[in-house]
């Protein structure tokens, strides 16, 4: 009989959580995540169309996996900016653990490629930025990565790879199902791993494609490190369905993938469905604006409507 991971308790059968871990024999530290109920309050705010909705799943899973390892109070945003059907995605997770998202679209565009549709073939080229806020004192960090028509994981491995220089294994899985009454529910899952050692060399990784580089050049390379080589291929064997399924834990995934080496976790961490937007938050806004702009806005009524893009909430403001 399989033993508790350590710290297991029965909430990591629970949906919209992320559980950190760690393999120490293997130097691997990381995160796994399972989403559903958070999932469907973000999207059944807007007439998204099927396919979108899998796209922004996605990208509402990938911005939690990443930012939910900071530490301090502020915000991570992922935004994905295209030439796509898709035009742009908006992810903000509130640290530690408030998310919102919405998506820009071309309907016409969006039907033509149907619901099968890739969700990289419906962002297209662009480019994704990963922006990192830490109060309103501190500099802002952001870094951009190509899109180039692969897709949002494609596009993080990236990121990781030239930005943070971690050696970094990735695995996000969507699902869908049809509920009574025409409905549907989404779930998501997925696992972030990172290799860690104490001995900074043992993370070196080549340099990244040139690009440019003249015909013939020796391309700089270096060996992975067994340990990571081996974490990497058990992340990576993570089937999609074992990603999504409500009846295995992430506790028990977990230890599925690395019982032979030994796998730790700590407290689970709850995500929330939040929108932050206020009354005061928009009229700091509009202050912003010139008068002679505030005149445009003004309906009739004398007032100004502005409808907020991530939860759909009205104001009228008199300003």
């Amino acid at each position: 009989m399989a033993e508790a991971l350590v710290g297991s308790v029965p909430a990591f059968g629970a949906d919209d959580i992320v559980l950190p871990f760690r393999v120490e024999p293997l130097d691997t530290r990381g995160r796994a995540i399972r989403l559903g109920p958070v999932l469907d309050a973000i999207l059944a705010r807007h007439a998204y169309p099927l396919a979108v909705e899998r796209l922004l799943a996605e990208a509402v899973t990938l911005t939690a996996l990443m930012g939910s390892s900071l530490k301090f109070e502020g915000r991570f945003q992922l935004q994905a900016r295209t030439n796509g059907a898709v035009s742009l995605l908006v992810v903000d997770l509130a640290t530690p653990d408030g998310l919102r998202a919405y998506a820009r679209f071309d309907s016409e565009a969006v039907a033509i490629a149907g619901n099968a549709v890739s969700p990289a073939a419906l962002l297209g080229s662009g480019q994704l930025g990963f922006t990192v806020e830490q109060g309103a004192y501190r500099q802002r960090y952001q870094g951009i990565v190509a899109l180039d028509g692969h897709g949002l994981l494609e596009a993080a491995m990236q990121y990781f790879r030239q930005s943070e220089q971690i050696p970094t294994a990735l695995r996000v899985a969507v699902a869908e199902h049809h509920v009574a009454g025409g409905g549907r529910q989404w779930r998501a899952g997925g696992i972030l791993a990172q290799f860690l050692p104490t001995s900074p060399e043992r993370m070196r990784q080549a340099d990244l494609h040139p690009g440019d580089a003249p015909e013939g050049t020796v391309l700089h390379t270096v060996p992975e490190d067994d340990a990571w080589i081996e974490a990497r291929a058990l992340v990576e064997s993570a089937e999609d369905i074992e990603l999504v399924d409500p009846a295995l834990g992430l506790d028990r995934l977990l230890y599925r993938l690395f019982n032979e080496r030994g796998v730790i976790v700590s407290d689970p961490l709850a995500m929330r469905d939040e929108c932050r937007c206020s009354e005061e938050r928009i009229r700091e806004t509009l202050a912003q604006f010139p008068v002679e702009e505030i005149a445009t806005m003004r309906e009739d009524d004398g007032q100004i409507a502005v409808t907020c893009e991530f939860c759909s909430r009205k104001y009228r403001l008199s300003v």
